[in-house]
């Protein structure tokens, strides 16, 4: 674990402040269940874990507090919280109800050639990844293609929201791969949302979207039966692992 820490440590950018760093590597880690749901993180030890001082750790645990991924408990430590089902289900209403909104405009508007071909070019990447089962890179592409046409329409801001609510939205995205839902299928809707796009089909713009952005619907409730110790009140065998 500490070695996957630290590696997701070096390949951040140099370019922003050590705050921002160990914000960004220990969301990953949360996202992508480095640091497991319940478990005891010692601000000391990431601070001697990756030679910083105390205070940019503990400022980056307030940052994942507000969204939603560690509990700051006074006198008793910070512990990464169980994923929330009423959380991850309010950020995909958020979610899809942006996301739609930014299909829609994407099919209004006439995106340039080379804004499709990056994102057609994006897919591609994504399927290049099924016969390696490499879900990391997966997981950065998938984001890289709903960036790109947020992007694309002007909505920056509106991206910068779906970032914001959809931490607790990411680990459950993330444990769906590969097995409740495959890469292929989620290429699948991603070239059915560019291809209604291109073609300036608005309704299947929004049907494509909105397929794609209730697909976790369908995931959720397997997840919550196969890892039950990751889920708020699912289960009864939960317990405080510590880094």
């Amino acid at each position: 674990m500490k070695t996957n820490l630290q590696a997701m440590w070096l390949r951040t950018s140099t370019d922003v402040s050590v705050r921002q760093r160990l914000h960004k590597v220990l969301r990953q880690a949360i996202i992508r269940m480095v640091l497991a749901p319940g478990q005891a993180l010692s601000e000391k030890e990431i601070a001697d874990l990756f030679n910083v001082s105390r205070q940019p750790v503990r400022e980056a645990f307030i940052r994942l507090s507000e969204s939603g991924l560690v509990e700051v408990r006074p006198q008793r430590g910070t512990y990464v919280v169980r994923i929330s089902r009423q959380a991850v289900l309010e950020a995909r209403f958020i979610r899809e109800s942006l996301e739609v909104a930014i299909a829609l405009e994407a099919a209004k508007c006439t995106l340039p050639s080379s804004v499709l071909m990056e994102l057609n070019e994006l897919i591609e990447r994504q399927r290049s990844c099924i016969e390696r089962q490499d879900h990391d890179r997966f997981f950065f592409l998938d984001e890289m293609f709903h960036r790109t046409l947020a992007i694309s329409t002007g909505q920056t801001m509106a991206w910068n929201v779906i970032e914001d609510v959809k931490a607790q939205l990411d680990r459950v995205r993330y444990l769906s791969i590969p097995d409740s839902t495959p890469i292929p299928k989620l290429a699948d809707q991603h070239q059915a949302i560019v291809d209604a796009i291109s073609a300036g089909d608005t309704e299947a713009a929004e049907q494509a979207m909105c397929i794609h952005q209730r697909e976790i619907l369908h995931s959720l409730p397997e997840l919550e039966r196969r890892f039950p110790e990751l889920f708020e009140n699912v289960g009864t065998n939960a317990h405080a692992l510590s880094i």
